[in-house]
């Protein structure tokens, strides 16, 4: 649930990231890049935090950190990556059009349901359709959370972490980010206008 609200805070931050400073916007030049990203930083911090306790909770219940602990460095980074892009993503379209922030949390929740937070979607995907199943191992929050709950529970380490992860772990960061910034960046002079 920790790796999910991340993306979805940092999502819900970016569409405030123009709108709630307008004021700023409008009497300062600066980068307008920094609003998104610094907000999407903001929630990485409140996760390391969330991080922090749910560790705690896992050592009460008998599970000493191991080496695969480390891997959750790796993983964030990713993740912050990926929730960057969006970030920058949902500044620019709440920019032009505000009321896309009213229907995100719609959004969000059916993005949520479908990328296994809950429960662990390895064992369904095996009983759905092959190119459904392909396509809902793909989802990048799945993937985040597949990850982690790899690298910080033991339970999970029987069943062994599919080759392709960390790859599209990467691609969806880089694609995410890279795609964000120069969506964001086309429209920079835009930025607190009419």
């Amino acid at each position: 649930m920790f790796i999910w609200t991340f993306t979805a805070n940092s999502i819900m931050a970016g569409t405030r990231a123009i709108t709630g400073n307008i004021g700023l916007v409008r009497a300062l030049h600066f980068p307008r890049a920094s609003l998104p990203v610094s907000l999407a930083l903001q929630q990485l911090q409140q996760l390391l935090f969330s991080l922090a306790a749910l560790a705690i909770i896992i050592m009460c219940f008998g599970q000493l950190p191991g080496i695969s602990w480390l891997l959750l460095v790796p993983a964030l980074v990713l993740q912050s990556m990926f929730n960057t892009g969006l970030s920058l993503v949902m500044a620019r379209i709440t920019a032009k059009t505000p009321d896309i922030a009213q229907v995100m949390p719609f959004i969000l929740r059916t993005w949520m349901y479908m990328s296994g937070v809950m429960w662990n979607l390895g064992p369904q995907l095996k009983k759905m359709n092959p190119l459904v199943g392909q396509l809902l191992g793909l989802n990048p929050a799945a993937v985040y959370i597949d990850l982690v709950r790899f690298s910080m529970i033991r339970s999970f380490h029987a069943s062994k972490l599919p080759p392709h992860v960390w790859a599209v772990a990467g691609g969806w960061a880089v694609v995410a980010l890279a795609l964000g910034f120069m969506y964001f960046w086309k429209a920079e002079e835009q930025y607190g206008r009419g």
